[in-house]
């Protein structure tokens, strides 16, 4: 498993915005997708919130359709998430995940798991 670390994380007050970092040292981001998942307390990890694969095409759910922002510095080897609008049942842990099938990505089995970074949305 290659490394991705994820920062970023932290309390925001209801409506306020945060954005997440995962750097991807061992990743050319030009041949892996990369995705975020959100992982509510005492619930499993959901399926991907939002992807970008290798030639920059983006996927977003339907719970984060216009509020969040999935984006990439392939300078920098990091991939964004910007969130806004957060809202209570946003509160988790955010986890950053690469493989280089998109596919894989989508449907929550990528291959490289970054350690997540924990958010809190408070009312």
């Amino acid at each position: 498993q290659l490394q991705l670390v994820e920062s970023g994380g932290g309390l925001v007050q209801s409506g306020g915005s945060l954005r997440l970092s995962c750097a991807a040292p061992e990743f050319s981001l030009n041949r892996y997708a990369f995705g975020w998942f959100h992982q509510a307390p005492g619930k499993e990890r959901e399926g991907a919130l939002c992807t970008v694969n290798a030639d920059g095409i983006t996927y977003y759910a339907d719970s984060v359709k216009g509020r969040f922002t999935i984006s990439r510095d392939t300078a920098k080897n990091t991939v964004y998430l910007q969130m806004n609008n957060l809202k209570p049942e946003d509160t988790g842990v955010y986890y950053c995940a690469a493989d280089s099938f998109p596919s894989n990505v989508r449907l929550g089995r990528p291959e490289n798991w970054g350690q997540g970074t924990q958010v809190t949305v408070s009312s």
